[in-house]
């Protein structure tokens, strides 16, 4: 899924069309508590994560109650649209069973299935909104903290992390750039924006420098600055 999702960023680098359509709509109100959920289960108590899963359970079967059955344009040519619905509602059970099992990492990571399903939804129906930005920028840097101790201590690792940056650092540029207006004229998003670009900007930084323990050190500060901006408006 993270190929699919890098995948998709080749169609963000070049254009961007933002649907009007009342799925979406509806699918980005219950992307809110989805939100809560991934960091709740990521950072908070077991009855608080447990409660956040159920709420964005709930959110999301207001919504497929709603359109499972007569899907509006574009989505109404696509034919895995209801089972795409089911699936997301059989993520969340898991999910939920395993935040009541106090399984917070286990249920942190059956949660990140509901972004994957969605984004692919969007993607057959060449639908794009600002998450699937927030979603290209969250692989490449998942990729990069992931991998950089091991490619840090190849040869070359500094000019292979370098590469990688600069994918990271185009697409740090498109999460201003894409953002919707509301959202650029928010105080709460200029602050947070600005912090999750400092963050990249210091990782540039020390890749120039070609310090090893200075880039490593930047890389592990990447996480909590996007985490807060996707917890808001991702």
């Amino acid at each position: 899924m993270k190929r699919l999702i890098i995948a998709s960023a080749l169609t963000l680098f070049l254009s961007t069309t933002y649907a009007a359509d009342a799925f979406t709509d509806a699918m980005q109100q219950a992307y809110a508590p989805y939100r809560v959920a991934l960091f709740k289960t990521n950072n908070g108590t077991p009855d608080e994560a447990t409660k956040s899963v159920q709420q964005a359970k709930q959110a999301w079967k207001k919504v497929t109650d709603q359109f499972s059955a007569q899907p509006p344009a574009p989505y109404d040519r696509d034919e895995k649209f209801a089972a795409t619905l089911e699936t997301v509602m059989q993520v969340y059970n898991q999910a939920e069973e395993q935040a009541t099992q106090k399984q917070l990492a286990k249920s942190h990571e059956t949660l990140e299935k509901v972004r994957e399903a969605l984004a692919d939804l969007r993607h057959r129906n060449q639908v794009i909104i600002y998450s699937d930005h927030m979603n290209a920028y969250h692989s490449v840097m998942e990729q990069i903290l992931e991998e950089n101790k091991k490619i840090l201590a190849e040869p070359d690792g500094i000019q292979q992390l370098t590469a990688k940056a600069g994918v990271l650092i185009y697409l740090s540029e498109k999460l201003r750039t894409e953002a919707p207006e509301q959202y650029r004229n928010n105080a709460e998003f200029t602050k947070l924006i600005d912090s999750q670009k400092s963050s990249v900007d210091a990782l540039r930084e020390a890749l120039f420098k070609n310090d090893a323990p200075a880039i490593h050190a930047a890389i592990t500060k990447l996480k909590m600055p996007y985490s807060k901006l996707f917890l808001k408006f991702g």
